[in-house]
């Protein structure tokens, strides 16, 4: 075979090789990418694909598709199932009445209780903590009063200084024949400092433990990488739970930079107590069964015998890739239409999507006071710039931002409609948090709670300085780029 004429003319073949390889995967991205994705997206990842098809390829492979692994959503879907039928079973017992909510909430809450199967349950009572180290000190409280199980769910979990006293306390209940049961991120794990012993100290204390979503290809466990369980909680026999944005690690996360900066996170927590803390061992239940298969029966009981301590309505609005639609933010939204005053938001990332900006813009629109707590300085250059890139438009529509001032990082997640309701949880109005993390919020229907939030929310503007559209007209063009090209970025999904 005469080769002369391939080694004459190879570089013109490579050029065209090339060519055809590029225009195909143009192509067949125009019809593969923007099947079931936002338009904001779908343009987001075209773009990226059409400037560099090769790497843009490539990363759309590892990272585009947000689906979990079919037996993942299948076992979502039993889960969902189940907790349905025990919320049937209860319904005259623990499930609050339609005339006891506030106006306009009656439709979030049967939209909730259609995403994510949980009813709102009557007779809870909760209390806030937004003191690190304290909220460290009532979970160690209550693990030590428990008598039969502890169950612990964090996005970051690490055996630390800060948090050797509840790892002290899980011990405790171990020794004393407490079944101690933990789930931890597998990614957020390999992440963060103290992988290793954070895994020995759970081994050696006797809790049974395993890592949510592991990333683990020759064990056959694999799905998009940045899809994780961004969940907090804690369940103590049932009676007692934690929940909200503090993950189970030092303020500082153990990160040099952080030191270096002098950085610490703000937090805010909820202890309850009531029918509620039944949603929340249904959440750890799914995610336990998901991760270990094994199947636990806390549930299952014919009837409940739950104390009713307090007032509050609450529902738990689970969410995540396992779930049809985007649980949280469809909520958050529809509560946001509810409101009639005011609407205040404490959210660290915010990166809203076209449906909240509209909600906040239609709310200011008909009179609606709207305040927006952030943090001055940010901990993710991404996210940071990418928030950045919506002040403008926030401000024109009259609403107004705080921003918490350094060197903290406000790190809670909630908002407050009116003074009646209040959501509560580890989710983040962003993007990620509502397509991409596994989520869980906190509707809460009571005056009490909603003017403890308020508190807290006095506390973070006393500490924060207020945003004005005059000063923010004046950012350097160098600024006003990054955030727009991290606005481009957080797209992708």
């Amino acid at each position: 075979m005469d080769l002369s004429w391939f080694q004459v003319n190879w570089p013109y073949v490579w050029t065209l090789s090339l060519l055809i390889v590029d225009n195909v995967i143009r192509v067949v991205a125009l019809f593969v990418v923007p099947r079931n994705r936002r338009p904001t997206a779908g343009m987001a990842w075209l773009m990226a694909i059409f400037l560099l098809p090769v790497p843009g390829l490539l990363l759309f492979l590892v990272i585009g598709s947000k689906r979990l692994p079919r037996k993942r959503e299948q076992k979502q879907e039993a889960i969902n199932h189940f907790v349905a039928q025990v919320a049937e079973r209860e319904e005259s017992d623990l499930i609050t009445p339609e005339d006891r909510l506030h106006p306009g909430l009656d439709s979030a809450v049967k939209l909730g209780r259609s995403l994510g199967a949980q009813p709102m349950l009557r007779g809870n009572d909760a209390s806030l903590c937004i003191d690190y180290e304290e909220s460290f000190a009532r979970m160690a409280e209550a693990i030590r009063e428990a008598r039969e199980y502890v169950h612990i769910e964090f996005y970051i979990l690490v055996h630390d200084d800060t948090t050797d006293d509840v790892f002290a306390a899980m011990r405790e209940a171990v020794m004393r024949g407490v079944k101690v049961r933990v789930l931890l991120d597998h990614v957020s794990a390999v992440r963060n400092p103290g992988t290793a012993r954070t895994a020995r100290s759970l081994s050696a204390l006797g809790a049974d433990w395993a890592y949510m979503l592991p990333v683990r290809p020759w064990r056959g466990e694999y799905q998009r990488p940045d899809l994780r369980n961004h969940r907090k909680l804690i369940v103590v026999d049932g009676r007692v739970g934690f929940m909200g944005s503090q993950n189970l690690v030092d303020s500082s996360y153990n990160k040099a930079t952080n030191r270096r900066r002098g950085l610490h996170w703000k937090d805010l927590m909820v202890r309850v107590e009531g029918p509620i803390v039944l949603g929340l061992e249904a959440v750890f239940q799914g995610d336990w069964y998901q991760e270990t298969g094994e199947y636990l029966t806390h549930l299952s009981e014919s009837v409940f015998e739950v104390d009713r301590p307090g007032e509050l309505d609450c529902q738990i609005v689970p969410s995540g890739p396992g779930y049809a639609g985007e649980n949280n933010l469809q909520v958050f939204v529809a509560l946001m239409y509810t409101a009639q005053h005011r609407i205040s938001i404490t959210s660290p990332y915010f990166v809203p999507d076209g449906s909240i900006m509209n909600a906040l813009r239609a709310a200011t629109a008909r009179g609606v006071d709207v305040e927006l707590f952030v943090s001055e300085i940010g901990d993710q250059a991404v996210v940071y710039h990418a928030q950045r890139s919506y002040y403008e438009e926030l401000l024109r529509a009259g609403v107004r931002i705080w921003m918490f001032r350094p060197p903290y990082i406000l790190h809670s997640k909630h908002f407050a409609v009116d003074d009646e309701v209040a959501v509560v949880g580890s989710s983040n109005m962003d993007q990620r948090s509502f397509g991409l993390n596994m989520e869980i919020s906190m509707v809460v229907h009571g005056r009490r709670f909603v003017r403890d939030i308020d508190g807290v929310s006095d506390y973070y503007r006393a500490n924060s300085r207020e945003l004005t559209l005059e000063e923010w007209l004046k950012q350097p063009l160098r600024s006003q780029l990054l955030d727009g090209l991290a606005r481009l970025t957080s797209a992708l999904q």
